[in-house]
């Protein structure tokens, strides 16, 4: 970029950047964010179609998650990358509605450039998607019902209506029962739901259908010593995060031994002070131990003699977790055990599950830490499970917090649309065409589920806004049967905040990019001129410096 003055050029920016103004920068950002919606556009809805991603080194992902396609997508478009960030955080806040959060984002985009090719200025655009996306939330607030966490039915249904579509269907009521019961145990009294107090652990082999909900925890670790029990009834359980052994000094020391009855003096203090230590485990009355670090293998014998069944470096993770499903506290110091510090637990025992042993940590009293033990016949099965019942305990997890949810198959969409169009109306301006456009954007929701499901899209969108227009709000698309059926009664159902979120970050990125009419891409590696541009050009009549000496 050089500007002229008084014939002699100005560079501003270092040579090899590159500079796209105006409209140009307008259209490439648009078509590189309705690229990456397009990407994602198939995997909506019950019979959308899945992706099979393979990365660099080979490794195979097979999904219809947005969020997951968009993340394992090599994406460089700085625009594109921004609808890549909608999917994100709509996962990080919600859990599902990805794929809704990408299209409507593309969409939104599509009908600006439609808006910018009549000449309607993009900031006035930016603003009308504003005043639409405010109206939006108003709208799909007034369409919201109740839930709370004593309606097990409906949190049955918000869980099955997240997986549908995701590979789970077949065993939908099974997924969806371990879901419910694991977000149920472990909501504290103020409805709040911290994820990370559920444990999946994954295991290749058997059927999904064996998969279960573990009240308390499950260790993918075994017994430290074969000597000790594989089953603890009545267990008292300690877990200390320090070593079981002894502990090297602080500052370096040596010790000089001259004798053989002085080594084994020495070998016999050792022996004493890892007894001493054991010891005090058993007196506190533990007869079962989880520690975070080493386990000596002196310590490891003594404590199999004494009956206790020990696990050594458990993922610290793990022991918090244990600690809120057995009620027991994190030690530190052997020294300062108590029979305060012990949990409880029905049965601690060791089981051989898919070729590896497994501990199981069960009938714990009122848990406030679950885990879930996933079967499958494949690896790639059990991933692609796990992802939709990721979903579903976080759509449970949400609609248990803000007690609010919509009906789902896109009848929210089609009843913000027509709203949204009333609204229009309302306004003078061209802010007006904006909001309509915004209207128009949210059909592509109904329009996309009947696509996928090789449905007509126009006649069904048609006969959706007929219904609602007739005053039917929760009036949805059948993508089974491919007729308008009422999804309160069919039981689709979704968390309020799906439905906020994904129209709120929608509406946000697209504004972000509307409002963009200047890209400056540096060139990559730069480092300034090199030394041949640093040699000036030799006077006239003067030689050249690179002559032949």
């Amino acid at each position: 970029m050089a500007g002229q003055m008084a014939g002699q050029p100005i560079f501003i920016l270092r040579e090899g950047s590159q500079r796209t103004r105006g409209r140009e920068a307008q259209s490439n950002n648009i078509m590189a964010a309705k690229a990456v919606a397009e990407a994602v556009r198939t995997t909506l809805g019950p019979k959308g179609m899945d992706k099979m991603l393979v990365d660099s080194l080979g490794d195979v992902v097979i999904t219809n998650d947005g969020a997951t396609i968009l993340k394992e997508m090599d994406i460089e478009h700085p625009a594109a990358k921004m609808i890549v960030e909608v999917a994100k955080t709509q996962d990080d806040e919600v859990g599902d509605g990805t794929t809704t959060a990408a299209i409507i984002a593309g969409e939104l985009l599509k009908k600006a450039e439609e808006l910018i090719d009549q000449d309607i200025h993009p900031t006035i655009i930016a603003s009308g998607y504003r005043m639409a996306a405010e109206k939006a939330g108003e709208i799909i607030r007034s369409l919201a019902r109740s839930v709370t966490r004593e309606n097990r039915d409906i949190l049955m249904n918000i869980a099955g209506t997240a997986m549908t579509g995701k590979g789970a269907e077949a065993n939908k009521d099974i997924l969806s029962d371990i879901a419910v019961s694991a977000i149920v145990s472990i909501v504290d009294e103020d409805n709040k739901v911290d994820m990370d107090n559920i444990k999946i652990e994954k295991k290749v082999g058997a059927r999904i259908e064996e998969s279960k909900l573990i009240e308390g925890m499950i260790i993918d670790k075994e017994r430290v010593h074969t000597n000790m029990p594989k089953k603890v009834s009545d267990a008292r359980i300690l877990l200390i995060n320090t070593a079981i052994e002894l502990k090297d000094t602080e500052v370096d020391a040596e010790i000089s031994i001259t004798s053989p009855e002085m080594l084994q003096s020495f070998l016999d203090q050792e022996e004493k002070m890892i007894k001493n230590l054991v010891d005090k485990i058993v007196a506190c009355g533990a007869n079962v131990v989880f520690c975070q670090k080493g386990i000596d293998d002196m310590a490891q014998h003594y404590l199999a003699k004494a009956g206790i069944f020990a696990i050594r470096r458990v993922k610290k993770s793990d022991m918090q977790k244990l600690a809120r499903a057995t009620g027991a506290k994190l030690v530190t110091n052997v020294d300062e055990i108590t029979e305060a510090d012990l949990g409880k637990a029905e049965l601690v025992e060791e089981k051989k599950i898919g070729g590896g042993e497994m501990t199981f940590v069960t009938g714990c009293e009122n848990p406030k830490a679950v885990s879930i033990l996933l079967r499958g016949g494949t690896e790639h099965v059990i991933d692609n499970i796990e992802r939709a019942l990721n979903d579903a305990l976080r759509v449970v997890g949400v609609a248990i917090e803000d007690e609010k949810l919509v009906a789902g198959g896109g009848s929210p969409e089609v009843e913000l649309a027509l709203r949204l169009q009333e609204y229009a109306s309302t306004l003078s301006g061209r802010e007006q065409l904006a909001v309509k456009a915004f209207a128009e954007a949210l059909e592509i929701v109904p329009r996309t589920l009947a696509e996928n499901a090789g449905l007509d899209p126009i006649d069904m969108l048609m006969e959706l806004r007929a219904h609602h227009e007739k005053g039917q709000k929760t009036a949805g698309l059948n993508v089974y049967a491919g007729e308008v059926i009422d999804m309160w009664e069919a039981g689709v159902v979704e968390p309020l905040r799906v439905k906020t979120q994904a129209v709120n970050a929608a509406a946000e990125s697209a504004v972000m990019i509307l409002r963009i009419d200047d890209i400056i891409a540096s060139r990559q590696g730069s480092a300034g001129p090199s030394a041949e541009d640093m040699v000036p050009n030799p006077p006239p009549g003067m030689p050249s410096m690179d002559m032949d000496m």
